[in-house]
């Protein structure tokens, strides 16, 4: 307390000025209109900028934690498609896969033919015949395209098909839609001597140009012998909720005009 006495007093000149300052201040803002408008602007335009500037800095902050997920979820997503651990996953440049990332605008799932819209078109490089997948893999093959829009015939259509494999083996058969639950899927054609778990992780077989080998399908559920007995027929769980899919992922085969024109 008598440190704050003694700065009072040893300061009380320059206290009291300031004072008066203040003072003087207030009477020529609060009497004179035009003074209080220019002190009025200058306020407004002083916490503007200070308003301003706080946005700026919390925007770079907030982008620079975007960056970081964006980045995290572009490392998932090259570990999705190539099936590779981190360092392998470094030599995508080797792969000649693009892709183009998008977004749903138009989804169906509750015909037995169904197709889904999205926001990337023939100005984003995206053709017929280009892959489709989502964070959690396979969702469609595109079917046609616009300038800015495409549309890709969804796993749920009972005119889809895809070569598919199990995860752990070399056993392949033919996936499709039988049109009745849009949670699962099909897989026949699979020799009855494979090793069948449930819960086994069914991928794309690679024999494609479509997509690459291993992007996951989905699970298995249930399995059954086919009518010729030869044959098994696997239930598959879909990885990907087809009812509530936003973000998507294009892949583009860049060696796909090359190897086609070995058939002409």
């Amino acid at each position: 307390m008598q440190r704050i006495i003694y700065f009072l007093i040893r300061n009380k000149d320059f206290i009291l000025f300031l004072s008066l300052l203040l003072i003087c201040l207030s009477i020529n803002i609060n009497y004179n209109e035009y003074n209080k408008s220019k002190f009025l602007n200058s306020s407004n335009s002083l916490f503007s900028y200070l308003y301003d500037t706080k946005f700026t800095i919390s925007k770079y902050f907030n982008l620079e934690y975007q960056n970081e997920i964006l980045t995290e979820e572009n490392r998932k997503l090259r570990l999705l498609i190539y099936n590779m651990d981190d360092k392998k996953a470094d030599e995508l440049e080797k792969i000649n896969f693009d892709v183009t990332s998008g977004s749903v605008i138009k989804n169906s799932y509750s015909f037995t033919n169904n197709f889904i819209t999205i926001n990337v078109g023939k100005k984003d490089s995206v053709e017929v015949d280009h892959g489709v997948i989502s964070s959690k893999g396979v969702v469609g093959i595109i079917d046609k395209t616009t300038s800015n829009y495409s549309r890709f015939i969804s796993v749920l259509n009972t005119n889809f098909l895809l070569n598919a494999k199990f995860k752990n083996s070399n056993y392949f058969g033919v996936l499709s839609w039988d049109g009745i639950n849009i949670n699962k899927v099909q897989l026949k054609d699979i020799p009855k001597q494979a090793n069948v778990s449930i819960g086994d992780t069914i991928v794309t077989g690679g024999n494609s140009l479509i997509f690459p080998k291993g992007i996951p399908i989905g699970y298995i559920e249930s399995y059954k012998l086919d009518n010729s007995q030869n044959y098994l027929e696997l239930e598959i769980q879909l990885a990907t909720d087809m009812a509530n899919i936003e973000k998507i992922y294009v892949l583009k085969n860049n060696n796909l005009s090359e190897i086609n024109s070995l058939d002409e």
